[in-house]
C-alpha cells in the first residue's frame, strides 16, 4: 500500500526553514512598528513603519485584506508612503481542486514611466506536486514558471524565465532537497547555475534550533565560500534567543519577547568582530534596532 504523498512546499520556499533561522527575527536595521487588527467581517487591517537608522527615513504602508475562505477569494489594497498603490486578487479551488489564479497590480500615480505594473499568477498544488505560472505584463513581457515534486521527503525544483519579446530564456535555476520533520538539506543552484547555495536546518529538540548556509558564486573575483551558522533557543512558551555569526566575523543576537498575546517586541544586535575597537569615521562598524507587533 502506498503512503499518500503530501503536497511539496512551493520553489521559493525550498528551505525555508533554514532561511527563517538565519534571516527573521534580527531587527538590526532600525525601529520597525507593525500593528494588525481584525474585523468581525473577515477585513485585516495592517500597519507597517520602518525608521531606518542608517539614512533616518520613515517608511511606512497600510493595507486592508478581505478573505471569503467559504467562496475561496481573497482581496489586498496597498499604500505605501512612496506612494504606490497595490491590489491583489486571489482566488482559490474555484475553477479546480487545488488550482488558484493570482492578480498583482501596482501604480505610481506620480511617475511618467514605469509607473505601473501587473502580473498573472496561476498555482497549481496537488500531492507530490507544487507549481506555479506567473506572466507579468509590463516587463518584457516575462513568463516565468517553477515547478517543485517531491516524493517520501526529497525534493527537486527548477525555475526558469522567458522574455516574450527577446523571445529567449532569460534566467534558470534548480535545486534538490531532503525534508523530514527533524532536519531539511537544500541546495540551490541560482543565476543560471552561477551562484550554488547549500542549506541546512536541525530540530536539535522541542527547544533548540540549528542552521547552516554556504554560498559559493563562480563569477566572484575572490573565490571564496560565505559561510553562515546560527542557532536559536527557546527560554519559555513566549520568548526565545537567536544568534548567528558569518565568516566576515559579523555576529548577530536577537531577542523577542512574547508580552501578552498578540504583542510581541524584538531585539536585534549586529557586531563587527573585526572592528570591535575600530574608532575610524565612515559608516558605523555595529547596528541595533527593535520590532513592535501589535495584533488584535
Amino acid at each position: 500500500m502506498s503512503v499518500p504523498q503530501p503536497v511539496p512546499p512551493s520553489w521559493k520556499d525550498l528551505g525555508k526553514s533554514g532561511n527563517d533561522l538565519l534571516g527573521k527575527d534580527y531587527p538590526i536595521y532600525g525601529t520597525n512598528l507593525e500593528v494588525k487588527t481584525r474585523t468581525p467581517s473577515n477585513v485585516t487591517f495592517k500597519v507597517a513603519g520602518l525608521r531606518d537608522s542608517k539614512s533616518t527615513a520613515i517608511n511606512g504602508d497600510i493595507e486592508a485584506k478581505y478573505v471569503d475562505a467559504k467562496n475561496g477569494v481573497t482581496f489586498t489594497q496597498a499604500w505605501t508612503t512612496a506612494n504606490v498603490l497595490k491590489s491583489q486578487v486571489e482566488l482559490e479551488n474555484q475553477i479546480a481542486k487545488g488550482l488558484k489564479i493570482d492578480l498583482n497590480a501596482s501604480l505610481l500615480p506620480d511617475k511618467a514611466e514605469n509607473n505601473k505594473s501587473a502580473q498573472i499568477g496561476i498555482v497549481y498544488k496537488q500531492p507530490a506536486l507544487h507549481t506555479r505560472a506567473v506572466l507579468d505584463l509590463f516587463k518584457g513581457p516575462t513568463f516565468t514558471a517553477d515547478t517543485v515534486v517531491g516524493r517520501d521527503g526529497f525534493l527537486v525544483g527548477a525555475e526558469a524565465s522567458y522574455d516574450v519579446t527577446k523571445g529567449m530564456v532569460t534566467r534558470y535555476a534548480a535545486a534538490v532537497g531532503y525534508s523530514a520533520p527533524e532536519y531539511a538539506v537544500t541546495l540551490h543552484g541560482l543565476g543560471n547555475l552561477s551562484t550554488f547555495a547549500a542549506s541546512y536546518y536541525h530540530k536539535v529538540n522541542r527547544d533548540v534550533e540549528a542552521g547552516a548556509k554556504a554560498i559559493y558564486d563562480t563569477k566572484s573575483t575572490h573565490g571564496n565560500v560565505n559561510l553562515e551558522v546560527g542557532a536559536k533557543a527557546y527560554l519559555d512558551t513566549s520568548a526565545f534567543v537567536k544568534a548567528k555569526i558569518n565568516n566576515a566575523g559579523v555576529l548577530c543576537l536577537g531577542y523577542t519577547q512574547g508580552l501578552r498575546p498578540g504583542v510581541k517586541a524584538s531585539f536585534g544586535l549586529a557586531l563587527d568582530t573585526q572592528r570591535l575597537n575600530d574608532t575610524a569615521g565612515g559608516q558605523p562598524a555595529h547596528k541595533v534596532g527593535a520590532s513592535f507587533t501589535f495584533e488584535g
